[in-house]
């Protein structure tokens, strides 16, 4: 059937695109998950009402519970655990129902904390003066402000914008030589995607080209919703061509002539500054058809999300742009060979598609001398608040950590006893382990952790590791699109025990440790993709490094 769907929204196409239907639909009252809105949508897609609702219902901003909605609370880990949110949403009170008051995760201000969603603008640890005017005469510095630094002898990706002319001045002389030509500095400069899976990049892009296929697409992944990251917002909202360049770059290569940008909604500012940005290429010429006369014919679109984690996926992210219910879908095929609509897709994220400037510029065995053997080139890390100086450091792949946690961060300024690196999928790091790591994939897979998008948040001495233990769960089972059950029982189940043991009712509340271990071992094991299957890293680090903390909750010793 899904197929069948892919089909039918290939033909109404991206310019009549079903899903950005639905996210109209819902802009007025909160919601479109009404008797009319479903109809009107289904007919659209030539449906029947009930795949229509399926959609709809599934999205944070679309559903029912959304309608009536005026602010929103980000209940991301960053904010949980700079124990900002609880003050918040008292202070919200005096100035909305308890039933306007909603929450969201995460808006990118993690560095600051206090963040929520107020008439479609972002605010951040504002005072109650400054709450007051907002939430009144919907007034405010909405803007963002942190901490933007690089430990690299040259920036890369923080380097100074030039303009539309210079920066995309190589394009040329890259189309002059060849496809073929770019492979090879691809495959030279070793990049690995940023998305957190660390895939070679030549070997993703390479597999589309070959492809057979009259249509293609390029689809950047702009759906960061790891809370503590902030990594592609910066990139979105102050270096935006850097995006856009690599897609073009991208399209050109595989031989796609669209590509799509699917930013989540939480990230308003983003969906602006990147739509007015690919407003000034085609004022400047840059897309559109025959591309510095090269016969190459590009063009961009935003779509923009509704509030669903499972869209971070690459493959929930395809079906939610074809107005499907975002579950994920079996590999193989790879969306290489059957992506969006079914047609070959290149999905990478962000940052991935920020490097491809360095490499058309300085060439592929430059580009790799930064960084590590395995690891090549510069990665971006964001700190949260309870950093010294929390903000988006560049630093070559391999630069220990200590260094980004004590030099760049200036260390912590609140007593911390592990960092979660890599989003709510990431490894629980000690703090005595800081010292032991760099900034690659490689050294924090060894260590069994996990560096994902690098995204950075402190987890303080006075906050339980239990509570944190539970809040994973709770974002899994929340986040969950519910096609495997082991991601969608499994969390809940999990979640249910740490809230029974966290009651402290009695004895016969508390885990048994084998119990536990069996179901992060097939949450691990079998969940159909990272969310459920990613989970169980981080619990069990903390299990593993934090017995004396959390041994009170189980009714045995652990492991």
């Amino acid at each position: 059937m899904s197929k069948n769907l892919s089909a039918l929204s290939f033909r109404k196409g991206l310019e009549n695109n079903v899903f950005t239907r639905m996210v109209e639909a819902g802009a007025a009252t909160g919601t479109a998950e009404t008797p009319e809105a479903v109809h009107e949508i289904a007919e659209h897609h030539l449906v029947g009402d009930a795949i229509s609702l399926g959609a709809v219902s599934f999205y944070d901003f679309l559903k029912k519970g959304n309608a009536g909605k005026k602010v929103f609370v980000c209940n991301g880990s960053a904010c949980l655990v700079a124990g900002t949110q609880k003050k918040l949403h008292g202070d919200l009170t005096k100035h909305f129902k308890k039933e306007e008051i909603g929450h969201i995760c995460c808006l990118g201000r993690c560095h600051q904390g206090g963040a929520f969603q107020h008439d479609g603008k972002n605010y951040s640890g504002p005072s109650e003066a400054a709450l007051k005017t907002v939430c009144e005469n919907g007034e405010g510095d909405s803007s963002d402000h942190y901490a933007v630094g690089c430990s690299l002898p040259q920036p890369m990706l923080t380097a100074e914008f030039p303009g539309i002319e210079k920066y995309y001045a190589p394009l040329q002389a890259l189309f002059a030589k060849g496809q073929d030509a770019l492979l090879v500095e691809l495959k030279d400069s070793k990049l690995r995607g940023r998305g957190g899976a660390g895939f070679p990049l030549h070997f993703k892009w390479q597999s589309c080209r070959e492809v057979p296929g009259a249509v293609k697409y390029i689809v950047c992944n702009a759906d960061e919703g790891d809370p503590g990251a902030y990594i592609d917002k910066y990139l979105m909202e102050q270096r935006p061509h850097s995006v856009l360049l690599g897609m073009i770059v991208a399209g050109w290569f595989a031989g796609a002539t669209t590509g799509v940008l699917y930013i989540r909604a939480e990230y308003p500012d983003s969906v602006r500054i990147i739509s007015e940005a690919i407003a000034d290429l085609k004022k400047a010429g840059l897309l559109g058809k025959n591309i510095f006369e090269s016969g190459f014919d590009f063009d961009l679109k935003v779509i923009k999300g509704a509030g669903a984690y499972i869209c971070g996926e690459e493959t929930a992210l395809l079906a939610s742009i074809e107005g499907q219910r975002p579950e994920v879908r079996v590999r193989p095929p790879f969306p290489t060979v059957e992506g969006l609509f079914r047609k070959p897709t290149i999905v990478n994220n962000v940052e991935t598609f920020a490097n491809l400037h360095s490499i058309i510029t300085l060439g592929g065995k430059t580009y790799a001398r930064t960084g590590t053997e395995q690891s090549s080139g510069p990665k971006l890390v964001s700190l949260d608040s309870n950093f010294k100086k929390p903000g988006l450091y560049e630093v070559a792949m391999g630069t220990p950590l200590e260094k980004v946690v004590n030099e760049l961060g200036g260390g912590f300024r609140v007593p911390v006893k592990a960092i979660q690196v890599g989003g709510p999928l990431g490894g629980i790091v000690p703090v005595s382990k800081i010292s032991e790591l760099t900034v690659d994939f490689e050294s924090f897979k060894n260590a069994g952790f996990l560096l994902g998008h690098a995204g950075v948040v402190s987890i303080p001495e006075s906050f339980p590791m239990i509570e944190y233990i539970e809040h994973l769960f709770q974002f899994t089972a929340d986040e969950s699109c519910g096609k495997c059950f082991p991601c969608r029982l499994g969390s809940t189940r999990g979640q249910e025990l740490v809230a029974k043991a966290r009651s402290g009712k009695g004895n016969g509340d508390r885990i048994d440790p084998e119990l536990m271990t069996d179901l992060l071992d097939t949450m691990e094991i079998t969940s159909l993709c990272a969310l459920g299957g990613g989970v169980p890293l981080p619990i069990k680090n903390a299990l593993k490094y934090f017995k004396d903390e959390l041994q009170p909750y189980f009714n045995s010793n652990l492991a």
